[in-house]
């Protein structure tokens, strides 16, 4: 299956197409897509992530005291004329990394969940499913996600989750931090997943559902546990 009928299968006919990736994968092709047009949407919303770094700093009043006059005014400095490598390091190299990681991790800890229901399949299976169903997240969700941020010149709780429908919610809230792992294109991405997952591990849709949403969910709660224990990191 070449590449075209692989993209436009995921979204048209995602069963056949996923059982077609998962006995012969193929990712090479699919992943060097993903990290350039990744890249260039790193690179399209940096300005606005560090406008809204920016304003978020000066409004941290406490943290403004705890570091003192001096270095409160050099970070200042920093985030208001940032030298070229950070702005290389956030836009190419950190979100390459980041992208890469966020691909082969989860392949690796849904093979292992797998296990729980059947010793059938390999990495390079469940890796290609899990990379091709991306799509629906990766490319038309953050087109989608690109379109709002444009649109409100912002990041910050820029969101296809339900935290949409709350926008006074502080992105620091609980309610916000649960309601925005609850997003449209990825429990679509998921749900499609489970169509791969059942063909690789040879198991029925029932079962790759369950081990799709139950990655989802733990997933989430990873999310919301760091979220609490390292707030600085995760927004």
């Amino acid at each position: 299956m070449d590449l075209f009928n692989r993209l436009q299968g995921i979204f048209f006919n995602p069963k056949l197409t996923l059982k077609a990736i998962s006995e012969k994968p193929i990712w090479m092709d699919t992943l060097i897509i993903f990290l350039i047009v990744l890249t260039i949407f790193s690179f399209i919303i940096y300005p606005y992530i560090q406008k809204d770094q920016l304003q978020a700093f000066k409004n941290d009043f406490q943290r403004q005291e705890s570091m003192g006059e001096d270095a409160y005014n050099r970070q200042l400095d920093f985030f208001e004329n940032p030298p070229q490598w950070y702005i290389i390091l956030m836009t190419v190299v950190a979100p390459l990394v980041a992208h890469l990681i966020g691909f082969l991790l989860p392949s690796l800890i849904i093979l292992g969940m797998g296990r729980m229901f059947s010793t059938e399949g390999n990495y390079k299976q469940v890796f290609s499913v899990y990379l091709h169903a991306s799509i629906v997240d990766r490319i038309l969700g953050n087109t989608v996600r690109l379109v709002l941020i444009l649109t409100r010149k912002s990041v910050f709780q820029t969101t296809t989750s339900l935290a949409f429908l709350f926008p006074r919610l502080e992105i620091t809230s609980t309610a916000y931090k649960v309601l925005s792992q609850v997003d449209f294109f990825q429990l679509w991405f998921y749900g499609i997943l489970a169509y791969g997952l059942s063909s690789v591990l040879k198991v029925d849709v029932k079962k790759g559902l369950i081990l799709a949403y139950g990655f989802w969910l733990l997933k989430t709660l990873f999310y919301i546990a760091g979220s609490f224990l390292f707030p600085q990191s995760m927004h």
